[in-house]
């Protein structure tokens, strides 16, 4: 499968224009997602653990990398149970489904930094790094929800 190849501005814009998290950015779904334990804070364990079984489980080849199709599927089966949950019109939904899995498709591009074809165990968990520490703002290693992300203005 031929990788989308888009600049970062349209990126950002996918990025930004989105409303259906299957990979939560929001600080509300980020805990539900990454919360094990269900004590309102997730803690790098806990993100880490998630991380590699996602990983796992969207290697379904079992060769130690994930390409596209494979990130894609995993995505797409996490992005269509959202949608299923959502309250928002069937039109909307299609339309958010297409930009989401057009946005999957950047997104793997952007993960395979080696251009391999393939995200390998060690550039998942990279950006699974950047990811939490974005999250965790005051750098404790902990995210919790009356936490600001870094960069986020005071309130």
């Amino acid at each position: 499968m031929t990788s989308l190849r888009l600049p970062l501005a349209v990126t950002a814009a996918l990025i930004a224009f989105s409303t259906a998290h299957a990979a939560p950015h929001g600080r509300t779904a980020f805990i539900a997602d990454y919360d094990i334990d269900k004590d309102g804070a997730v803690t790098a364990a806990e993100f880490k653990t998630i991380r590699d079984q996602r990983f796992a489980a969207m290697d379904t080849n079992k060769d130690g990398g994930v390409d596209e199709a494979e990130y894609v599927g995993e995505y797409t089966a996490r992005l269509d149970a959202q949608l299923a949950a959502s309250t928002q019109p069937a039109e909307k939904k299609a339309e958010e489904r297409a930009a989401q899995l057009k946005q999957a498709h950047v997104r793997f591009g952007v993960l395979d930094k080696d251009k391999s074809g393939k995200i390998e165990a060690a550039e998942f968990a990279a950006s699974g790094v950047r990811s939490f520490a974005e999250q965790d703002g005051d750098g404790d290693g902990k995210v919790t929800a009356e936490e600001k992300k870094k960069g986020e203005p005071a309130a």
